[in-house]
């Protein structure tokens, strides 16, 4: 799920949550809405953060020692 699913989930929850007054039998129209907005906007806020985690600037640095065997050292710039 991303960004796109994020936002339809968002817009159906506040949709029936607050724009549409029908009634169903066995089915509470206003929490169901309300339940899918709550999801839409965590979905659109993990994907953010999951987002920004990939893009951070990394650094790799290979260290080659005296005897040929090589070390390999990765950082982020959330490490600095």
């Amino acid at each position: 799920m991303g960004y796109g699913s994020g936002a339809l989930l968002l817009a159906v929850g506040l949709i029936l949550a607050l724009a549409v007054n029908k009634q169903v039998q066995g089915v509470d129209l206003d929490t169901v809405g309300w339940i899918l907005a709550a999801v839409g906007a965590l979905v659109l806020v993990l994907s953010a953060i999951t987002w920004n985690r990939g893009r951070a600037n990394r650094t790799i640095a290979t260290t080659t020692h005296a005897d040929g065997s090589q070390t390999v050292q990765e950082r982020r710039s959330s490490d600095y």
